[in-house]
């Protein structure tokens, strides 16, 4: 019924305008049709599917939706709508579909046509390929426009096309198109104007004034014409065009091409041939000897290709000749017969044929092809063979056979005939060379003796008939054969008095001699590709129509293959709404687009060149200025600028605010073409004047009305996007000093209050204020995404202004009107709208901003207490429920500002109301914040929330705390107990109970003590027992209180009905649901529920330890506890939680159920379930955090207990975040709004924030809480795929503010999960990472690159990098320790191995280095960076490289460069020491720099080399002093020379000769150094004292390179360093094992005793053998055969062999180690003594010792038995190899 009634208005206002109203009401209709035609679409696109439109939709709407899609104004103006309208008829009424789409095409035929013309006209280069197919296009409209200039212009551009030899055959073909559709248009004025424009063009270029010109630059103009489709076309239709325009400039046209040769040139003439060859059996139907074209055509038959160049070739002329047989005309086949006879006389061996030639012949044969029975050439197409094919075979052999009788032949020929009948023997019978034969019996029947075969003529003409009748290809072949031809037509002769054979073979004639038009794909305009089966011969109707034929032929061409369909018959013109489509369609077009046809429009003539019914009518005209809105709004402002009363500038205002709702249902608001045209238009002067001056009656007052109105739906609209400048001119009209209506208007003078006895005038006035609140809170909502300082400057002290502004209009208010509530309430809003912006208060240049808060604070008390408290709530009416919750959230924002602006805590008393006694002679019994306490239970879910928020904010202060506390001593629970209470409600909304989380929150983070402290102020809660007297308070109270509450089971619970939705409604209304929550008096409708005295405690008894006692539960007037007990008895909680609110969005306030009366017949009312949202479990999770910092253990117990961690990682999903940023990115045609797909991000985003804060203090508590197969994993995945969300698109700041936080948290969250549980989460994450790896590459770049405008993601960002590499490298490690393998996959061969994003990991490496070097020292990020870089380092070879390209080195030796220079400089300044570890932080940098240095050389000989190239080794040596005073310095510079030294031998080498100079300061504590590194090294190795192992261990490691080096050995050598070794002292007393420092050195001598030299320089110390025989009889846990390795490297050399062999000490501790328990001692051993002995003689001798040779010969067997061919090692088979080399050598002679 609305429908169809929203139908019938959109069809009045579009009839109902007409041309003899006022231009006012014809603009009001055109207004009311735009915009409830828009209304009505966005109707149905909410309601309605399209699908289901033909189902619903009545018909008045499907009339009005057709008249909207034939309104041209509209689709340019709103094409979404246009398009959402054609949708939908579509579906509903498929004629009034299908007009509109045929005018859809006429209007685009229009706008080519207009196109065409333009561009055409234009000078310079055209693209002539778009110019056609605008001209292709252009004639589907020309029945409506007829605009005959057009036909000349697309004529010329084909002359001009055709005419250019460059001109491409693509282009060509287009135009020859276009050409032979206006030849062949539907439109007879159409075909009449091209028929002339040729004939002129024709006539120009080879007319007889061009005697004297050139030939050739003239007839090219005509070659457009010679073609075989343009010349069919005039020779088939044009010619029989019954109008006799046509016809007669058809004739006139191919007359003079006929005749025109002589004005054309050779090559003109020759195409111009070549084309009219296939043309000519149409055009020889109008041969004739009297009429000029039919003389013409029988002229040009006639001439002898041997007699003119210039004619028709010798087949072509001779098939021409032919033809002319077979014309109507008998004069015409007479000439032919003559001129056949010549041809046939003339023809080679003449003499010899048949028949011969006379007058006699030719006088019978005139009529020779004229016959009564015409040959039908119909063939059967059988799906099965009749015949076998072997049959025809047989049959095919005896007709061909010459050893057979003719009679038999004959009959096999005519048997062949009939089985030709059927297509499918064809191919049979062509295989084998049948018309060859046919040919054959041919050319013997036209011999002299040809009677003989006579009999077989007319069953071979018939089978030749059949086979070329179904074979175009053959027809075509044969068609060219002159002998052929000349063959037929003596058969013809021959048998001319047999009509039988006569008409077979003028059947083969028409066959032959008319196949170029049987084939209807050689006209067609778009010939196709595919190949088909053998179409049927037939041919033209102008064919069969002209000629007299031996056959019966199916007709084609009966019209122009060329014609085109019109789009639009003449009675869809005859429709009112498609001409005016189509006329205003025209206008647009021709003055290409509204604007230009809008500033035509006052001109005279309008359009000169069009006809009148192209011109536009005053509706039409009227139609366009009002619906295009530039052009409306510009006429809006002229109105209002010359009205001459108030009305018609309301009246424009009022059509303005229309183009802003337009806008808005069109989907477009502030970008709409209202939005878009305002911002260009000066609109603010027009508007200035009135806004500048104080209403002086009640109509300037509506007008003002009006204006403020538009002003705050203008804002709104563009509130996404705002004007600077329209912001700007507000606010400076709103700061004008004097006068300033607009704020002034906001508090009534003494006079306006006095007159105010008029209703009127009050009614106006009251409405003038409400329009001004609304503005300005519209205004201040504006600037959320302005950023110009300016603006935001002037907002502030516009703030301050209205603040007063709106103080005062509070305080006015007298007690006579204190009770107008709508505009007190009016008030509070606009307060709470401008109290919401931080800084309200502190721009105004007279008075303090605390001051402004203590007024606003006192007077919003005064109307708390007035309007609620005083009153008793709203429990007994509705009054002032508005009032109540404004003022509640003013309130909450005063104290946020209080906050800001006091300068101590001190406010708080501020707050407190006296409440009690109303009697006046009776003091205030309660002073506080008890006022707050009852707004917590009002039957307003958005005043409890709200005051809930006050709480929260008020806590946040332990004053606060303690107020609020103190305030709610006489309820029952107290503050704890009341809080818990809400928080644990099921019934209460998500808004609500998160709000009393953040209380318990805030009242947690003040320390509570254990036990009772009289002077302690914060006790925290207190519990009180009454049967038993036992009285708790702080942590165990708190304990109490929360086991009796069933606490974390009710969490439980809540966590379990989470509801992660958009929306929920409300489908189930049940009276049970009505009296959930009870709506008696005593029930929680009653605001003052808790308000109730203390009922067992004395007046005096008000010590901490005798407060109120504490119930878990709040009771109701029944006594029955508000909350039961959670356990069976509980009734149990729905599984479906979303069936509970009415369109409840996430983040925003829950909208409370509608309650029943209670009815008595029902049984005991039952908690209703609410929706838990993932804000309030947000909250929950921020609680539980505080309470595991309160009471770790008992909390920690508690979520084992009730399985919390696992539930609240459940919730955490990251596939329902992705589809709902991919829903902000591309938004779907039907997505709900931005807004609130933005609202359920946020809160899902501030969820997983609170969630990963509480996981982290879990781990810090208890690790094994998080650390679970089953939920470590799932977390992990959920928490990387949120991490790698792409929010690249997303456009609110705000919510990519919320990403990067909850990107920060979640960082933060893996970085403390990989230090408190690396063994259980690395696996875990490393697959995930790797599964995810290119998107947290990218997604790591993003945050590393925010470090200045997000430090806090980009600090936890690099902190997870460099755990995650540092843990890796820890687990690699131990891996490699145990198994020699290193868990798989690992991010070290994700960075280095993987091909893929290779560019992303140097993006990663650049934006760190960047983060790195672009901080001061004393940054933290630096260091942050500092240590990713490292581990990133330390891991990655590509890394190295990309620093090694990017000059880390360099840069890291230019700092170490300065550092020194630095140090340099302080220590020579007097009066301090040479370095403090506090100055300029050098130590750190210089820490780091090393650091650096130290991993990018790691494993890297590239770098190495630079280092080397960059002075490293002198650098260091200049820092030496400075080291050795600091041994963390010292140790890391070790470090990096180990790994500097670690395979490199030039910088081995570079340690020898690098020298530093002179130092400034001399070493305080272990001497200066020496002239080289090495030499400092040396001598820190021998002075060194034992306790500092960490320094004495990296000496010697790095010695140990050094050792390796020929260069380094000269100069240990040199420095008599080795005789330290001999003072070694070794272990006394019962200790078995060596020192560390005697390890040390042994580690040292093995690598030393690897070289030749090296082994000199051990031998040639004195007693070194023996101490090394002696240490090789100790234990050392880690290198046990140290003093045997060395020992087995020496004996290797010849030169060494006889020493070893003068020591038996030596020898005995190697032939010891062959009877060794472990083997490694034993392959030593036995290695060693085969060295020993090889190609030594004297060697043998000593070693066939007894002994020697004994304990050589038991191994050897033990061997043998010992290793199996299954324990077969590489060792012990080397092993094996030198026992068996040991006992041959030893048993040789």
């Amino acid at each position: 019924m609305v429908l169809a009634s929203l139908g019938d208005a959109m069809c009045y206002h579009k009839s109902g305008a007409s041309s003899d109203q006022p231009e006012a009401v014809l603009v009001h209709h055109r207004m009311a049709f735009v915009s409830t035609s828009l209304f009505a679409v966005r109707v149905l696109q909410t309601l309605l599917p399209v699908e289901k439109a033909s189902h619903f939709l009545p018909e008045p709407l499907s009339a009005a939706l057709f008249l909207v899609s034939l309104d041209m104004p509209i689709s340019l103006e709103y094409p979404n709508i246009h398009e959402a309208v054609v949708a939908y008829l579509e579906q509903l009424n498929s004629e009034n579909y299908s007009i509109y789409k045929r005018t859809a095409e006429a209007v685009y035929s229009i706008e080519c046509t207009c196109n065409f013309l333009s561009d055409v006209g234009k000078e310079g280069e055209k693209n002539l390929l778009e110019l056609v197919e605008l001209a292709d296009q252009a004639l589907r409209s020309f029945s409506y426009h007829q605009h005959f200039p057009l036909i000349k212009e697309i004529i010329c551009m084909c002359s001009k096309i055709w005419k250019s030899a460059q001109a491409s055959p693509l282009l060509q073909g287009e135009s020859q198109k276009v050409f032979l559709r206006m030849l062949s248009h539907p439109l007879l004025q159409v075909k009449v104007e091209t028929y002339n424009c040729c004939l002129e063009i024709i006539k120009e270029c080879l007319g007889v004034h061009n005697v004297t010109k050139p030939v050739s630059s003239l007839c090219n103009g005509i070659h457009f014409l010679l073609h075989p489709k343009v010349l069919y076309e005039i020779s088939a239709f044009g010619i029989q065009e019954p109008k006799n325009e046509v016809n007669a400039a058809a004739k006139a046209i191919l007359m003079y091409l006929l005749q025109g040769r002589l004005m054309m040139t050779a090559a003109t003439w020759s195409k111009f041939i070549e084309s009219l060859c296939p043309v000519i059996p149409v055009l020889q139907g109008y041969a004739d000897t009297e009429e000029p074209l039919g003389k013409c055509v029988l002229l040009l038959s006639r001439a002898s290709p041997e007699a003119d160049e210039g004619a028709l070739p010798g087949t072509a002329h001779l098939r021409a000749l032919l033809r002319l047989l077979l014309v109507k005309k008998p004069p015409v086949r007479s000439l032919a017969l003559k001129l056949l006879a010549c041809h046939l006389t003339r023809e080679d061996g003449a003499h010899v044929k048949r028949p011969s030639i006379d007058a006699r012949l030719l006088s019978r044969v005139t009529n020779l092809f004229i016959v009564k029975k015409p040959i039908e050439l119909k063939l059967d197409d059988r799906k099965e063979l009749i015949i076998k094919l072997e049959t025809v075979e047989k049959v095919y052999e005896i007709f061909t056979s010459d050893d057979i009788d003719l009679v038999l032949r004959k009959s096999a020929a005519e048997q062949l005939a009939v089985i030709m009948q059927d297509i499918k023997m064809h191919a049979v019978v062509k295989k084998l060379c049948l018309i060859d034969k046919i040919i054959e019996y041919l050319n013997e029947c036209v011999c002299q003796d040809g009677e003989v075969v006579e009999c077989l003529i007319q069953p071979c003409l018939t089978l030749l008939r059949k086979v070329l009748c179904a074979d175009p290809v053959m027809r075509v072949a044969l068609s060219q054969q002159s002998s052929l031809l000349t063959l037929l037509f003596r058969v013809s002769l021959i048998f001319h008095e047999d009509r039988t054979v006569v008409t077979e073979v003028g059947a083969l004639f028409c066959l032959l001699l008319f196949d170029e038009v049987s084939r209807m794909d050689m006209w067609s305009i778009n010939p196709s590709d595919k190949p088909s089966s053998p179409p049927v011969f037939s041919l033209p109707v102008s064919v069969f129509r002209r000629y007299h034929l031996p056959v019966h032929v199916v007709g084609h061409h009966a019209v122009s293959p060329y014609s085109i369909v019109l789009p639009l018959s003449a009675d869809c013109l005859a429709l009112k709404p498609v001409s005016d489509m189509l006329r205003i369609a025209w206008n647009l077009s021709w003055y290409h687009g509204s604007e230009n046809l809008l500033k035509q429009m006052n001109s005279e003539p309008k359009i000169k060149e069009c006809s009148d019914t192209l011109k536009l009518s005053t509706e039409d005209t009227l139609a366009l200025k009002v619906t295009h809105t530039a052009s409306g709004l510009r006429d809006c402002l002229h109105s209002v600028v010359e009205a001459a009363a108030h009305r018609e500038v309301r009246a424009a205002i009022t059509r303005m605010s229309f183009y802003l709702l337009n806008d808005r249902l069109s989907l477009k608001s502030g970008t709409g073409p209202c939005g878009l045209t305002l911002k260009s238009l000066a609109w603010h002067t027009t508007l200035n004047r009135f806004l500048q001056v104080l209403p002086a009656c009640t109509e300037d007052e509506k007008l003002l009305i009006d204006i403020i109105h538009f002003l705050n739906k203008l804002l709104k609209e563009q509130r996404k996007n705002s004007s600077v400048e329209l912001l700007n001119w507000l606010l400076e009209l709103l700061l004008r000093h004097s006068p300033n209506p607009l704020l002034d208007l906001l508090v009534l003078t003494e006079s306006q209050a006095r007159e105010e006895t008029d209703d009127i005038r009050t009614a106006v006035r009251q409405q003038v204020q409400k329009e001004l609140i609304a503005l300005f809170n519209t205004l201040l909502l504006s600037f959320m995404a302005v950023t110009d300082r300016k603006c935001l400057e002037l907002l502030h002290v516009f703030q301050t202004q209205l603040a007063l502004r709106l103080l005062q209009s509070l305080r006015v208010t007298d007690a006579p009107h204190f009770y107008g509530l709508p505009s007190l309430e009016r008030t509070l809003r606009g307060m709470a709208h401008l109290t919401a912006s931080p800084g309200w208060s502190s721009h105004s240049p007279l008075t303090k901003p605390f001051e402004i808060c203590v007024k606003y604070l006192s007077g919003l008390l005064e109307v708390i207490t007035s309007f609620y408290v005083e009153r008793g709530g709203n429990a007994m009416s509705f009054m002032g429920k508005g009032v109540t919750k404004s003022t509640i959230l003013c309130l909450l924002h005063l104290s946020h500002e209080m906050m800001a602006q006091a300068q101590s805590s001190e406010w708080m008393s501020l707050w407190f109301l006296p409440l009690g006694s109303h009697s006046e002679d009776q003091a205030p019994t309660q002073q506080g914040l008890a006022w707050l306490i009852p707004l917590w239970v009002d039957r307003d879910p958005e005043v409890r929330f709200t005051s809930l928020g006050l709480g929260s904010a008020l806590t946040t202060l332990e004053t606060g705390c303690v107020a609020l506390a103190n305030s709610c001593q006489n309820i029952s629970g107290g503050l704890w107990g009341t809080v818990v209470n809400i928080l644990l409600d099921q019934s209460e909304c998500s808004v609500v109970r998160r709000e009393a989380a953040f209380i318990l929150q805030n009242l947690l983070v003040i320390p509570m003590p254990s036990i009772i402290l009289k002077d302690y102020t914060w006790q925290g809660p207190c519990v009180h027992d009454e049967d038993s007297g036992i009285s708790l308070v702080g942590k165990p109270a708190l304990q109490a209180l929360l086991y009796h509450c069933h606490f974390y089971e009710h969490l439980n619970q809540m966590v379990k009905h989470c509801y992660l939705g958009r929306y929920t409604f409300d489908l189930k209304f049940s009276a049970l649901d009505g009296t959930s929550e009870g709506s008696d008096l005593n029930g929680l409708d009653d605001s003052f529920k808790f308000w109730r005295a203390p009922s067992r405690l004395s007046s005096q008894d008000q010590d901490p330890s005798s407060l109120s006692t504490v119930e878990t539960m709040v009771a109701s007037s029944s006594g029955s506890t508000e909350f039961p007990p959670f356990g069976p008895s509980t009734a149990p909680l729905p599984e479906a939680s979303h069936d509970q609110f009415v369109a409840q969005v996430i983040g925003q306030h829950e909208t409370a159920s509608a309650r029943l009366p209670r009815d008595a017949s029902l049984p005991a009312a039952l908690p209703r379930q609410r929706v838990v949202t993932p804000p309030l479990l947000a909250a929950v999770c921020s609680l539980l955090d505080g309470l595991l910092a309160t009471a770790p253990g008992d909390t920690a117990h508690a979520f084992r207990q009730a399985r919390l961690v696992e539930l609240l990682c459940s919730i955490a999903d990251a596939t329902l975040l992705e589809s709902c940023v991919q829903e902000l990115k591309a938004p779907l045609p039907l997505s709900p709004p931005a807004e609130h797909t933005q609202a359920q991000v946020s809160s899902l985003l501030e969820y997983l924030s609170s969630l990963s804060r509480l996981l982290q203090s879990c781990l810090l508590v208890d690790p094994d809480l998080v650390i679970q197969e089953e939920l470590l994993k799932p977390l992990i995945t959920n928490i990387i795929r949120v991490l790698t969300i792409c929010i690249k698109d997303v456009l609110d700041v705000e919510l990519v503010s919320a990403f990067y936080h909850t990107w920060t948290h979640l960082f933060n969250l893996l970085a403390v999960l990989l230090r408190k549980a690396a063994l259980a989460s690395l696996p875990a994450m490393t697959v995930v990472l790797a599964k995810h790896w290119a998107a947290v590459i990218d997604m790591l770049c993003t945050c590393v690159g925010l470090s200045i405008t997000c430090p806090t993601l980009c600090t936890a960002s690099l902190q997870f990098l460099s755990v995650l590499l540092t843990e890796e490298a820890k687990r690699c490690l131990q891996d490699k320790d145990q198994t020699n393998l290193c868990h798989s996959p690992s991010i070290a061969s994700l960075l280095d191995k993987t091909q893929e994003n290779q560019k992303s990991l140097e993006r990663l490496n650049e934006v760190i280095l960047q983060c790195y070097e672009g901080k001061p020292s004393k940054d933290v990020l630096k260091r942050v960076a500092a240590n990713a870089l490292m581990s990133l380092l330390a891991v990655s070879r590509r890394a190295q490289t990309h620093a090694l390209k990017a000059d880390l080195i360099d840069s890291c030796m230019e700092q170490m460069k300065h550092i020194s220079a630095q140090l340099n400089l302080d220590s020579l300044r007097p009066g301090k020491a040479a370095l403090k570890k506090q100055e300029d932080g050098f130590i750190k940098e210089l820490s780091i720099a090393m650091q650096l240095l130290r991993n990018c050389l790691y494993q890297n000989e590239e770098c190495k080399e630079a280092a080397l190239e960059a002075h490293l080794v002198p650098v260091l040596h200049s820092l030496w002093p400075w080291l050795l005073m600091d041994d963390s310095l010292m140790q890391i510079a070790l470090q990096l020379l180990c790994v500097y030294t670690a395979n490199f031998p030039n910088g081995c080498s570079s340690l020898c000769w690098s020298s530093c100079g002179p130092y400034p300061v001399q070493a305080a504590y272990r001497g200066a150094p020496g002239t080289s590194l090495m030499g400092c090294i040396l001598k820190l190795a021998s002075q060194m004292p034992l306790e500092n192992t960490a320094v004495q261990q990296m000496v010697f490691m790095f010695l140990s390179n050094l050792a390796l080096s020929h260069d380094c050995k000269g100069v240990i050598q040199k420095s008599n360093f080795l005789q330290n070794f001999l003072s070694l002292t070794l272990p006394k007393g019962g200790n078995k094992h060596l020192s560390n420092l005697t390890i040390l050195w042994l580690k040292l001598l093995l690598n030393i005793s690897l070289g030749e030299d090296g082994q000199q320089m051990i031998l040639r110390l004195d007693g070194c053998l023996d101490l090394l025989t002696e240490m090789s009889k100790y234990k050392h846990k880690s290198s046990p055969c140290i003093p045997l390795l060395i020992f087995h490297n020496i004996c290797f050399s010849p030169a060494n062999k006889p020493k070893i062999l003068a020591n038996e000490k030596v020898i005995s501790v190697l032939a010891a180690c062959l009877e060794s328990e472990n083997q490694h001692a034993q392959r030593i051993g036995a290695a060693a003594l085969w060295a020993l002995i090889h190609n030594y003689q004297k060697a043998k001798t000593t070693l066939k010792n007894p002994s020697i040779k004994r304990r050589v010969d038991e191994a050897y067997s033990l061997a043998k038995k010992t290793f199996s061919n299954s324990e077969e090692t590489p060792l012990n088979a080397y092993y094996m190899k030198c026992l068996e080399n040991l006992v041959q050598l030893l048993n040789s002679s």
